[in-house]
């Protein structure tokens, strides 16, 4: 699809973790963002739809666009999509089933007993529950862990969602010879699907399990991802086992030769920020599921100040319990600042860096994690007429600590609009989804 849009506050890089705000136009051309600027450009009279591309454009200055859809972003603000850095997203069943819980009890007598019970079937169905969601959130991509990787990237490539598979490998479920299968398999399926190494978390994995992943994500050139110092017990266990935390245990065994990280990272000492800085590996934040979970306050400052890329995710929606990137940009910023004591600590456009382009690059989704020329329309029309972002004094700073859902009008992914005005425009009605994700845990003993 050709779009141009016009009037619009476009969110562009200024360089580092900044922003800066072009008045204008943002044609998109296919799935590719074409052309960014002031839109002065003829428009062949008595054409409607058709306009002559600027001379930096390749089509040249002659040649005519033809538009399938102009839209007028008067009032709105065109901004890099979300990527959601660590999901489960198949668990929209256990929303709200097994709250209030401590992390240990809450998974081995609440969660494992339930996600025994699922089917392929069941996990497609739940995936496009939470692509939903996600879309209404301004997300584009996801980094998603989970045990049916298969579902999530049959639900994806049937929306038109992008996703990012982690292997979730651990003692109980998956083998290295799956792990190599799903790969070839899940980045053949689209080319919205990609693939990276991993496992579930040190203490459910063994120690030859992990020494193969780490040569076999040697072998495919992947980076590797896991849950990493989640709480303040698993980095103790992991000492009592090793005489090493989770981070240099995993270093040690060779898990990071072609990069990657941790999700969650609370309980990382000195040492293991010094691996992470030194590995280019990736930090991803959960600071809503760490809240409800009473897990911690991951060292977000830490991160920024040794230059560790920085990411957001929402974790799953059975401890979160939604998946809403405002929400999780505006606990980021004030539990930094809290932890700190330091309200000057993490400002903004770094907050809104790390749930787009922090988030992209741990993905290794960089064709995407920008609005530039040359990059994939992976983009958000934010509705900027409502009480909560008025006055537009500060953009960014309205959409990190004022801005909401109902700021979400338009969700483009690859170029595709898949959400807009409150519709859903992924080939499935929502009452239907809605049936069947609800069906799931009606069943269930």
């Amino acid at each position: 699809m050709d779009v141009r849009f016009y009037n619009a506050k476009i969110l562009q890089s200024a360089g580092g973790h900044a922003f800066s705000v072009v008045n204008g136009e943002l044609w998109v051309k296919g799935n590719t963002i074409q052309y960014i600027g002031d839109g002065d450009v003829k428009t062949q009279s008595g054409k409607k739809g058709q306009a002559c591309a600027p001379a930096s454009v390749s089509c040249g200055r002659e040649k005519p666009v033809v538009w399938d859809r102009e839209i007028d972003a008067s009032g709105c603000a065109i901004i890099p999509g979300f990527k959601n850095a660590h999901t489960h997203t198949a668990m929209t069943f256990l929303r709200s089933y097994a709250d209030d819980l401590p992390l240990q009890e809450w998974l081995t007598q609440q969660v494992f007993p339930k996600e025994a019970q699922l089917t392929q079937e069941d996990a497609y169905w739940l995936n496009i529950l939470g692509i939903m969601e996600y879309l209404t959130s301004g997300i584009t991509a996801n980094f998603d862990m989970y045990f049916l990787p298969y579902a999530s990237a049959r639900a994806a490539r049937d929306t038109g969602f992008r996703t990012v598979q982690v292997c979730a490998l651990n003692n109980f479920t998956g083998s290295l010879a799956q792990m190599e299968e799903e790969y070839y398999a899940i980045t053949q399926m689209g080319s919205r699907l990609g693939y990276a190494a991993g496992i579930h978390a040190e203490y459910t994995t063994s120690m030859q399990l992990m020494e193969g992943v780490a040569k076999l994500a040697q072998k495919l050139r992947l980076p590797c991802f896991l849950h990493n110092a989640e709480t303040k017990h698993e980095v103790e266990a992991c000492m009592e086992r090793w005489g090493k935390t989770p981070t240099a245990l995993t270093d040690a065994v060779g898990m990071y030769a072609y990069g990657g990280g941790g999700y969650h990272c609370i309980w990382l000492d000195d040492a293991d920020l010094d691996i992470f800085a030194q590995r280019g590996l990736s930090a991803v934040t959960n600071p809503a599921s760490n809240l409800k979970l009473a897990s911690g306050i991951a060292p977000v400052r830490a991160f920024t100040q040794r230059g560790i890329n920085t990411a957001i995710g929402t974790d799953g929606p059975a401890s979160n319990n939604c998946l809403d990137m405002f929400r999780e940009m505006f606990l980021t910023a004030g539990l930094a600042k809290i932890r700190e004591m330091d309200a000057a600590c993490l400002c903004a456009d770094e907050v809104l860096y790390m749930a787009t382009a922090g988030g992209a690059k741990a993905m290794g989704l960089t064709d995407c994690d920008s609005l530039a020329v040359g990059k994939k329309a992976d983009l958000v029309l934010i509705d900027c007429k409502q009480p909560n972002m008025q006055p537009e004094g500060n953009v960014v700073k309205n959409l990190v600590y004022s801005g909401s859902k109902q700021n979400v009008k338009m969700t483009m992914v690859d170029g595709q609009i898949l959400y807009e005005d409150g519709q859903f425009l992924i080939g499935f009605a929502p009452d239907e989804i809605y049936q069947k994700a609800n069906a799931v845990i009606n069943r269930m003993t």
